[in-house]
Parts: structure tokens; sequence; C-alpha cells
């Protein structure tokens, strides 16, 4: 691989909040330059997530009270700018977006070992802005920071791991944003040997949560459409239910040990149904929508305890990493396409008619 780096580079902006028409590729964006900590990464491949939609749609904004399909392609008329990113504040625009990163590092700050050049890397997609853990604050590739929609980022050395593995750039693309979402809610949860259930299990995500759950040996029964079922069960998943049952009925009142939740949306009252007494239930998506019933008796007459996740702390990615190197979880990738393709990916990203994720490639 040639170690010239360009002035200029293909890559898409962000332009601001709204609908597709809001993403321009372009061929002559400046290359980044690192700082002193960071490294400058040629990008192999970028998934495609519900949080590089919901950014550009302003889903974020608390003035959004509907699920993310419903302004996907259009955005959010009513979104407001002032806290439309995923932090709750305001993004810079024109932003790179891109949460997902597998790429080679190509040059280096003046404070990182010149032996990283050469390096293949996943960047974190959150990336804690203490290296104690001590606090909850963090960035986000492709949001607070320009991401991995374009032939080069940079990133701080330390959010940049390498990865030794005989994966492809496409398929370790796929786990940055979702599998350490997916790893995050586990660890939060402290999942181990007992009974899940996991919401929305055909997508990035939820396809992630139920193999890093087999792997710590939970029994996982997923939700997902009927058209899915053979494709989540491939995935690993010991029981699959309709995304339109009943679920007290079809599994029973206090069957669940912990309910692992991307969907939320007016269905969302089942799930404290299902769930034992003394169960737990985890958070990091609301597809269906952030507005939901909860009834206060439910949550403290069968003491049950609830988690949000976003933060991850180092282990997360750290473990992530290891399970790849030790081929204890393997890609999911429905399609990739060229990075100029990338509305024809979210169109078909919005559309749901695959399980696991989309890449885009830059050329």
């Amino acid at each position: 691989m040639s170690n010239y780096i360009p002035a200029a580079m293909q890559g898409v902006y962000l332009t601001g909040h709204g609908g597709l028409d809001k993403l321009e590729f372009g061929n002559d964006i400046p290359v980044p330059q690192p700082t002193a900590d960071e490294v400058l990464i040629r990008v192999g491949a970028a998934g495609v997530n519900n949080t590089d939609i919901n950014t550009r749609t302003g889903w974020y904004s608390k003035s959004v009270t509907s699920g993310t399909d419903s302004g996907g392609a259009t955005g959010f008329g009513d979104a407001a700018d002032d806290d439309g990113g995923w932090a709750g504040s305001a993004l810079k625009f024109p932003l790179i977006q891109g949460a997902d990163c597998c790429g080679t590092i190509v040059a280096v700050g003046a404070d990182v070992d010149a032996a990283r050049i050469g390096d293949r890397v996943l960047v974190r997609t959150m990336q804690a802005e203490t290296r104690d853990n001590s606090s909850f604050e963090c960035l986000t590739l492709g949001s607070e920071r320009n991401g991995a929609f374009a032939q080069y980022m940079t990133a701080p050395s330390v959010h940049a791991l390498s990865v030794e593995c005989d994966w492809s750039d496409i398929e370790l693309a796929s786990l940055p944003c979702a599998y350490s979402t997916a790893e995050g809610m586990l660890h939060r949860a402290n999942v181990g040997h007992e009974t899940i259930l996991v919401t929305g299990a055909s997508g990035g995500v939820g396809s992630a949560v139920v193999q890093l759950a087999k792997r710590r040996g939970a029994n996982v029964v997923a939700v997902a459409s009927a058209a899915k079922k053979a494709e989540v069960s491939a995935v690993g998943a010991d029981r699959v239910i309709d995304r339109n049952a009943d679920l007290p009925a079809e599994l029973g009142q206090e069957s669940i040990d912990v309910a692992v939740d991307l969907v939320a949306g007016p269905n969302w009252p089942q799930l404290l149904e299902v769930l034992k007494r003394g169960g737990r239930y985890v958070t990091s998506g609301a597809i269906a929508g952030p507005i939901v019933e909860l009834d206060v008796r439910t949550l403290y007459l069968k003491d049950l305890t609830f988690y949000g996740s976003t933060y991850q702390p180092d282990v997360i990615f750290e473990n992530l990493i290891s399970y790849v190197e030790r081929d204890e979880i393997r890609p999911i990738v429905a399609k990739s396409y060229p990075l100029k393709d990338i509305v024809s990916a979210q169109e078909d990203f919005l559309a749901k008619k695959f399980t696991g994720k989309l890449v885009l490639v830059p050329e």
C-alpha cells in the first residue's frame, strides 16, 4: 500500500439537519492533519448506523417525540438545532459523519510513536474524555468530531486500537458502533447465564446483542419480524418472537431476567410485564418512539432496575477486539456500497429488509 497522502480526499459532508439532500459527496475535501496525540487513518470501510441517520434528521432533539423511521428520509421539521446532537448540544456543520471506522494508520502526530504507522485499527465510537473513566462525558465519532465517511480521518491514538485477524476491512467496519453498544448494554446490566429478551434483534445492534449474549452463556429470546426469523435464529437466538406478538401471552408473565431494548415505543409496557421480580431493563435506543408510558407501581412493586447505556468504559472496546482475535464472534454484513452511494445505502437502511450491517467503502 502506498504511503502517499493527498492534499484532498473524497468524503461526504452533512450540511445540516434534515433529509437525504443534506448529504453532499465531494472529491475536494481537505485531508485532515493529526494533532500531537492523534493518528491519521486511511479509511478502509465505514458502517452505516441508526445514529448516522438520527444525527442527520435531528432526532436526538427533545423536540422530536416520534419514532426514527418517520423522518428518516425527509428529516423532522420540528427538530431544534440547539440540541440535535447525540450529546444533547448543537453540532457544527459541515460535519463528516461515520461512527464506524476500520482503517490503516498512515501518519502520526508529534507525540505518537511512529511505529504505529501501518497498524490496522478500529476506532472507538464513544470516546471518553477522561482516561480513568471517572465521568460519563464522551465524544461521539461522526457527531462531536468528524468520522469515517471519507477517505481519511484523524483520531486520538488512544482511541485507535490495533486489531490482528483475517477479517476484511468491510467485516471489521461492521463492529465499532453496533457491537460496542451491544456489549456496553450487556456489561452495564451484568448479563450472564440467564434468560434475556432482545428487541429489534435483526438490526445491527440487536444481532450483535444476540451474538454477544450467547457468548456470555445467556438463553436469548429475540423479537424480530416473521420474515427475519431464520436469519436471527442463525445468529444464535434460542427463540424468535414476532415483533407484533403479545409478549405476556407468548412468553408468560415474569419469564425474563433481563430486557435489552432498542425499540421502546407503544409496546414498551409489555417488557416490564414479562420481567421477573428483581429483573433488569437496559436500553440504548428507541426506534419506535422515545416517549413511553410507565406505571411506576410496576417498577417499584417488582423491584425492577433500569439502566440507560451510552457511555462505555475502555474495557468494552478492548473486549471486542479480543473477541475478534479469538474468533469468538463473527461479522454480519448484508451489503457494501461505494461511499458515493451513501444515499442509496441509507435508503436501504431505512427499508430494513436486511439483517446485520450495511457498510460503505471509499474508492
